[in-house]
């Protein structure tokens, strides 16, 4: 047998979490097969054999010139051509501006190679449709962009440099207003082609951003020193990032953040950031709502994660499009501020449900299991998130603040978690538990003392 078909992963993900809080080891396993099924039947972008060298286009390393021309013009060339891959060889390459993927474009930075992008904000106009903390706009184009493409990639040994805590990481001092403004628009339900920012409201770009993009592949490369969230997918289907490695230690340095995504593998990256490592996104709000798009079938596994301001790994805060059915396994955290954080604030509203992890090793936190619906920002409150049905089984902590903070409100609890073989060896304060229906544990402990749910 090759494995479940998508259908099948569907139903098996729903039998598998009808009876949660009485779920057996069979259940289990049949939820474990979803992920790997998922995992096996996202398609890898596939891609002519042609090669398009940036030199053949006229680039000249160094920091005296400008290689973007060139770079746009391989990639035409190369999209025109039926597709290929665009290699850009070993030496330092200074662009000018951003570069924006074609489809049939795997975009190859060689071992060796640096692309090192402007930090000139001029360069990264006119604007591009984005999503910006969960709400559309038309704003800064992200330094690697496409949108509506198909079978697209970033591969190769080589490095991108952001240029972000010098020049991009000021303006977070100044965004404000226009994060206020643009929040208001998203509520009040303004046409998206009215959400026009630009010079003056320093609302920095992602780094690389894929919108609307199905087989999307990113393999191999560094990105460093990030303006604003690292590597973004939004409203994309059959996503793999794989040997990624993210280094931006700024705070909004989001590793990886799939956004109203579906159908999605990280695995064999390493993040070393000061914001979550992987955080799944669905929007903002009633911008959210508008689009109601989930983030759902996603895999997260093999990854080593260190943050000194965050999560390992996150749901939240702007998931009010809803995730479901998102799985993740084997972790190395050195250090987060939390190891696992579920978060979202009384105006979200959404539904987090049927998520499954295990296999998490954490050194040190400060929380290791975090689920709050009371995250910070919210307004009027009337419009809770629903968790429910979460499994975390095997996890390890050596030393935490506090063991773990499950905290619902009286009228949206937390339901139907179950935790099995959880481990902190050291904490200050062993548990917080408060307004959870269903919450279940086996074999939990802190300070080596068992850890009790509530009746």
């Amino acid at each position: 047998m090759s494995g479940f078909t998508r259908r099948e992963t569907l139903a098996a993900g729903g039998a598998a979490f009808a009876l949660f809080g009485c779920a057996t080891s069979s259940q289990n396993r049949d939820r474990w097969r979803m992920a790997d099924a998922i995992a096996r039947a996202i398609r890898q972008p596939a891609f002519a054999p042609r090669r398009f060298s940036i030199i053949d286009y006229g680039a000249r390393d160094g920091a005296s010139y400008d290689a973007r021309p060139a770079i746009l013009a391989a990639i035409g060339a190369c999209h025109d051509a039926g597709g290929g891959r665009v290699v850009v060889p070993a030496g330092l390459w200074r662009v000018d501006g951003p570069i924006h993927i074609k489809s049939n474009v795997d975009l190859h930075v060689a071992k060796g190679a640096v692309v090192r992008f402007s930090p000139d904000d001029r360069f990264y106009l006119p604007q591009v449709l984005t999503r910006w903390e969960g709400t559309e706009v038309w704003n800064y184009s992200p330094l690697i962009y496409a949108r509506g493409c198909q079978n697209v990639a970033l591969t190769g040994d080589g490095v991108f440099e952001g240029q972000g805590r010098d020049h991009f990481l000021p303006w977070r001092a100044k965004q404000k207003p226009a994060q206020t403004r643009l929040r208001q628009m998203g509520a009040d339900g303004a046409p998206v082609r009215d959400r026009v920012f630009g010079i003056g409201d320093w609302l920095r770009p992602a780094f690389v951003q894929f919108l609307d993009c199905r087989f999307v592949m990113i393999d191999g490369p560094t990105f460093r020193d990030s303006p604003f969230w690292v590597l973004h997918p939004v409203y994309c289907r059959d996503v793999i990032v794989r040997n990624a490695t993210v280094v931006s230690t700024h705070i909004n340095s989001d590793g990886c953040d799939p956004d109203s995504c579906t159908d999605v593998l990280i695995e064999k990256c390493r993040f070393d950031v000061n914001d979550d490592c992987v955080a799944v996104k669905s929007g903002r709000d009633q911008d959210g709502w508008r689009v109601a798009r989930p983030s759902s079938r996603i895999v997260v596994r093999d990854c080593d994660m260190r943050t000194n301001v965050a999560a390992a790994f996150a749901i939240g805060s702007e998931m009010s499009g809803g995730a479901h059915d998102i799985f993740v396994e084997r972790l190395r955290v050195p250090h987060a501020e939390y190891g696992l954080y579920f978060k979202a604030n009384l105006d979200r509203g959404g539904v987090i449900e049927r998520i499954s992890i295990r296999d998490v090793d954490i050194v040190e936190c400060k929380i290791s299991i975090h689920l709050t619906t009371a995250y910070h920002s919210w307004r009027g409150g009337n419009f809770p998130p629903t968790y429910r049905n979460f499994s975390i089984s095997d996890l390890r902590c050596t030393k935490a603040d506090t063991a773990m903070h499950i905290v619902g409100v009286p009228n949206a609890p937390v339901q139907d978690v179950r935790l099995a073989r959880i481990r902190i060896d050291t904490a200050a304060k062993p548990a917080v538990l408060a307004h959870t229906q269903r919450l279940t544990f086996d074999k939990v402990s802190a300070n080596g003392k068992p850890l009790v749910a509530p009746a």
